[in-house]
């Protein structure tokens, strides 16, 4: 069998940053830890269509941080803000602390970013598109947007076949072992009639010299005040 590393978990203090930032002692690691993924579970599960790239999540003593990037914020955030209050009562049943606020931020680039893609496809092949049309329009739009290289590869019961098998598109340079690339990475699944089938998506971004960045800085849309 193949020993893969995934390409966020390796640049992780190289050229990407942690999703959660918070420090803790030891009897609070494992609590904060199971918090931290019913946060992102459940705010993913209920705005599903609202296009969420990422949620970081920052602790300090007295106060929950939480940053939600999406491409389409005003959906998030509502009439006179009125979304954010509803994401506040999310957070709030998935955690003890009491002091919580969020942040809306914009993903100005959707096709550059991996996660962003992988949902396009998937979402496209819960609606009975052929799998291989919406690979090669999904590959078009990074490589028009600038990308440097991009794969996709989609695993399962394609087109319903009796048995699961794995198809890629690689366009452009993807170097996975060069540390100093900015690669951007998202494996997600797609539920069809056929079975569960799942999308990855690498996105190469070019390489990151002397400094590090976050892919696709965003603009920062909304603030919710505190509780």
């Amino acid at each position: 069998m193949g020993q893969k590393v995934s390409p966020h978990g390796l640049r992780v203090g190289v050229n990407k940053e942690w999703s959660s930032s918070w420090i803790a002692n030891k009897k609070d690691t494992s609590k904060f830890l199971i918090e931290d993924h019913k946060i992102r579970e459940s705010l993913r599960k209920k705005y599903a269509s609202c296009g969420i790239s990422k949620i970081t999540i920052e602790r300090t003593d007295n106060r929950l941080i939480v940053d939600i990037f999406t491409s389409r914020p005003g959906v998030l955030i509502g009439q006179k803000g009125a979304g954010i209050e509803d994401i506040k009562k999310v957070i709030a049943k998935n955690t003890e602390q009491k002091n919580v606020s969020v942040n809306i931020k914009e993903v100005k680039k959707p096709d550059l970013d991996a996660e962003l893609v992988a949902q396009s496809v998937a979402s496209q092949l819960e609606k009975r598109m052929s799998f291989r049309r919406a690979m090669k329009q999904a590959m078009q739009r990074v490589m028009k947007s600038g990308a440097k290289g991009c794969k996709i590869m989609v695993s399962g019961r394609l087109d319903g076949a009796e048995i699961a098998r794995s198809e890629h598109y690689l366009e452009g340079c993807l170097p996975l072992t060069t540390l100093r690339s900015d690669i951007d990475y998202a494996a997600v699944n797609a539920h069809t009639t056929f079975g569960v089938i799942g999308v990855k998506v690498w996105i190469c971004k070019g390489e990151i010299l002397g400094k590090k960045a976050n892919a696709n800085v965003p603009s920062q849309s909304e603030q919710g005040g505190n509780n």
